[in-house]
């Protein structure tokens, strides 16, 4: 029988505590060892037992969930969470903690409808198992319910609308769990004159215009927040938003983006799946698709549809990725034409572009 995944919940807010602890008990692969208020509270209860993951809120009393990230990765790395609110000035410094080494963020949970506790389950759930596997630590795998496919936001159709091969590209990019920091050494690769890019990388809604505006003041290339019907230009990476859609579409030479609502597919929203066969019907061979480092199996669908569709495919190696986990399901089925490292992406979106 595999070991539960061992939780702390660190937040000055009771209410939040107990809605974390709710959540993440619901999941019989997950157990929370305990609940404390601030940093201090949390360095007391881990001398008695060490956590395999632990989320953290980032604005407390005594010491800041900063500070402590710190700490705890220079004395005794754990695999960290990020339980943020959605503000702006929040997601600047939930985006400094995914610097400092935090594996990723989640929403913090709130009083909702039936639907939306649903969903903050299954992401909040995800997020630490997908946070465990990141320092090799067993996790139970559970389906909370049938997982939803592109279908839902854009069903399969028989008429393809791809034109035929041309000299101009544009290129697909998902990414999860470990994703930020990956993306960041992706673009920064990348010149001026890069192919078209539009990414879909998992995270709450409002961090992501936050986190393309870092980009976009570190990279050579321009990145920002899509909108929709956001042409897709020549270096420029369009960003989809923290909890919409985005797909691919064409207009005569034009590609542009389609922002949308819709439900969860392979568990997200955004997901990978959805732009990648968007971008299968809409770009066939003049797409090249990349998957990069994540938990689960987003995107490996999409990419086996860019694959029949004649699109250059490449996923993320082993050795460079968090999680190998969305690259990996890719290869297996079938989708994936090339296997190189981080390093190495941005001179194969280069040579292909």
């Amino acid at each position: 029988m595999k070991q539960k995944i061992s939780v702390l919940v660190v937040d000055d807010s009771a209410l939040v505590r107990q809605a974390l602890i709710e959540l993440l008990s619901s999941d019989p692969g997950i157990e929370v060892i305990g609940a404390a208020g601030d940093p201090f509270a949390a360095v007391e209860r881990m001398k008695e037992v060490v956590p395999d993951v632990i989320t953290l809120d980032v604005e407390m009393p005594r010491m800041d969930g900063l500070t402590f990230l710190r700490k705890i990765m220079a004395q005794r790395p754990i695999p960290v969470i990020i339980c943020s609110t959605l503000t702006e000035q929040g997601a600047e410094t939930t985006l400094k903690a995914l610097e400092y080494g935090a594996v990723d963020i989640i929403q913090k949970p709130k009083i909702g409808t039936k639907k939306f506790f649903e969903e903050s389950r299954i992401r909040i759930c995800d997020a630490v198992k997908a946070a465990a596997s990141a320092k090799l630590r067993a996790y139970t795998a559970v389906q909370v319910k049938p997982k939803l496919t592109a279908d839902a936001v854009m069903p399969i159709s028989s008429q393809p609308k791809a034109m035929v091969k041309t000299t101009e590209k544009v290129v697909v990019v998902g990414a999860s769990t470990g994703g930020t920091e990956a993306l960041r050494i992706l673009l920064q690769a990348l010149p001026l004159d890069c192919p078209a890019i539009a990414v879909v990388q998992h995270m709450p809604e409002n961090f992501t215009a936050a986190f393309a505006k870092r980009l976009d003041g570190i990279c050579r290339i321009t990145a920002r927040e899509a909108q929709d019907g956001d042409t897709m230009l020549r270096g420029q990476a369009l960003i989809a938003p923290g909890n919409r859609h985005m797909l691919l579409k064409r207009s005569g030479a034009r590609y542009y983006v389609e922002i949308k609502d819709g439900p969860l597919v392979s568990r997200h929203r955004p997901s990978v799946d959805v732009l990648f066969r968007s971008a299968a019907r809409y770009a066939g061979a003049n797409a090249v698709g990349v998957i990069m480092t994540g938990m689960g199996d987003d995107g490996a669908k999409g990419m086996r549809e860019m694959f029949e569709a004649g699109a250059h495919t490449v996923a993320q190696d082993e050795q460079t990725c968090v999680v190998f986990g969305m690259p990996n399901e890719a290869i297996k089925l079938g989708g994936v034409r090339k296997v190189i490292p981080l390093s190495g992406l941005a001179g194969e979106i280069q040579r292909m572009g």
